[in-house]
């Protein structure tokens, strides 16, 4: 099994990888097969099913859709540019995308919140229809986002390419077991095999450059969060308070009497300041997803400015270390909360990181499992259920525990020799199931829980 770091961690805009990245990558895919057909096009259409349709609104699904296939894709977005696309698509109905002639699209009709209709491949369904001079449909494809931004074809997925091995790599585990077997025999790290699986794809330059980035976007994503205030928008009225905690911070620095607890601020605020600016929109990179992107660069942040002898010469093992456990739980189970609930996102996201952290500070392969495993036990059961839809209340809070967790999970494996009772697999099997298990108004719909019981207008 290999899923690449660059797969794991995708740099996008907010606020969800699945409702937001995943719909305009769909929509960009569908202009490519619309590229390469024979028929002459002269509009799109789209339908939008499960969660996506009911959380569309507060996940930017429906601007997503439309920016796609204007020809839009997350890694080089452009807010500039899409307000203009937009401003022009309300005065012209229509898209023009390059390489096709304009389509006659009007959002209001041209673009269906079905609520009724589920898609049998994943609760994130959607339908991208183009059509001829006549209006008639001429070419259709369903799509899934199956989480983190991954998109699937309904072939695809039934096909199962989401479990793809691809061309054959070093270390191919699958499983915790694997992998801890494999470092046994071999004698690398968790990361050392990691990085040998990407070389082997890649080249160690292009994964030397390209983690590099990441880590970046990350660290400027969160500065940005400690730098800006106001109200998050969709009508909430949330404000943002990352600037606020971090200010009080920096100004209690040195004194003598600051309570040991307050490091738990640290880790918080800069997860916080991540899931703010994803609530807003701006830059962040999925980790795995954009609901859970504050867990692991807040446990890095944390690492770098507040470990003594940490250095950014581990980014890399950090990293690599965090795609590898990230990698097994979605082989084996789930990063999407509209699959498995919050458990899928936040919890995914402690456990990548706290083995990251373990190992970084010089844990073995079996203490890094354990600290996933730990991280991950105490996530079990998590429902996802956002007030009207939006990436803020609970997420935003939600993320700063989860990086705290991450740090205490990583601490108390360091404290251990590697044994421990429940392996990650069989935790991992355990979130499979219980997401399985779990009602579908807990799993992203905003039907249940917080999102009926909090007012929200």
């Amino acid at each position: 099994m290999f899923l690449s770091v660059f797969e794991m961690f995708k740099v996008g805009i907010g606020p969800s990888s699945s409702h937001t990245m995943g719909p305009m990558v769909a929509a960009a895919r569908f202009l490519d097969l619309m590229r390469g057909s024979p028929f002459q096009f002269a509009g799109v259409r789209a339908s939008l099913h499960g969660s996506l349709a009911f959380t569309g609104v507060g996940h930017a699904t429906d601007r997503a859709t439309i920016l796609g296939l204007a020809g839009f894709v997350p890694d080089t977005y452009d807010n500039d540019r899409a307000e203009a696309v937009l401003a022009d698509l309300e005065a012209t109905h229509q898209l023009k995308p390059d390489g096709l002639p304009p389509l006659k699209f009007d959002p209001k009709r041209d673009l269906v919140f079905d609520y009724d209709t589920q898609l049998k491949g994943h609760a994130n369904g959607m339908i991208l229809m183009a059509t001829d001079a006549q209006g008639d449909v001429t070419l259709r494809q369903v799509y899934y986002s199956i989480g983190g931004g991954f998109v699937m074809t309904e072939e695809e997925l039934a096909a199962g390419k989401d479990t793809d091995e691809g061309a054959p790599v070093p270390f191919p585990f699958k499983s915790a077991n694997e992998m801890l077997e494999m470092a046994r025999a071999s004698g690398k790290t968790i990361a050392g095999m990691k990085r040998a699986n990407e070389e082997s794809r890649g080249g160690a330059d292009n994964l030397k450059r390209g983690t590099a980035r990441l880590w970046q976007v990350m660290n400027d994503c969160i500065d940005r969060g400690l730098e800006n205030d106001g109200i998050l928008p969709g009508g909430l009225n949330v404000k943002r308070r990352a600037k606020a905690i971090h200010d009080a911070l920096q100004a209690e620095r040195g004194m003598n009497q600051q309570a040991p607890h307050t490091i738990n601020d640290w880790m918080s605020v800069y997860a916080m300041a991540v899931n703010e600016e994803n609530a807003a929109g701006g830059q962040v990179v999925t980790a795995p997803t954009n609901g859970a992107a504050g867990v692991l660069p807040a446990t890095l942040r944390y690492y770098l400015d507040h470990v003594p002898g940490a250095s950014e010469k581990h980014v890399e093992d950090f990293l690599l270390t965090a795609a590898a456990i990230g990698g097994l739980v979605k082989y084996n189970a789930s990063i999407s909360g509209a699959e498995a609930g919050c458990q899928a996102e936040v919890g995914s996201a402690a456990a990548m990181s706290a083995a990251a952290l373990c190992a970084v500070m010089g844990g073995s392969p079996e203490q890094v499992e354990n600290a996933a495993e730990i991280a991950l036990e105490h996530h079990l059961g998590m429902t996802c259920d956002p007030v009207r839809g939006l990436v803020q209340v609970p997420c935003i809070e939600r993320n700063g525990l989860g990086a705290i967790k991450a740090v205490s999970a990583a601490s108390l494996a360091l404290r251990g020799d590697g044994t421990h009772l429940v392996p990650l697999d069989a935790c991992i099997e355990t979130m499979r199931q219980t997401g399985a298990d779990m009602s579908e108004k807990y799993k992203e719909t905003s039907l249940g829980g917080l999102a009926v019981n909090v007012p929200n207008c």
